[in-house]
């Protein structure tokens, strides 16, 4: 069974440009680094729901566990909340297309 990590967040209001600068130069490379392949982002337009959501697997021999157990992951949720609030993460099992 495939475990996917689905994240939802709010951007900071003010720090839109510095959270997509953060999103493309650290984010994403460092998610990969610890072995996360992000398979799916959305942006709420309409509605009452969080602004972004993200996903990922781990890669292949990674566990997920070990991964958002790490220092590293740790250190990584630290910056995003920079620019963040709200954030949500939790685990399920991977089925194809939008999950949340």
């Amino acid at each position: 069974m495939t475990v996917k990590l689905l994240m939802t967040w709010d951007i900071l209001a003010g720090r839109e440009q510095e959270y997509f600068e953060f999103v493309v130069r650290e984010l994403i490379p460092e998610m990969q680094q610890l072995g996360l392949e992000p398979t799916d982002a959305w942006v709420t337009v309409y509605g009452d729901q969080p602004q972004i959501l993200a996903s990922a697997e781990a890669r292949g021999s990674e566990s997920l566990p070990q991964i958002l157990g790490s220092a590293e992951w740790d250190e990584l949720l630290v910056k995003l909340h920079d620019y963040v609030e709200n954030l949500i993460i939790k685990t399920v099992k991977s089925k194809p297309g939008f999950q949340m």
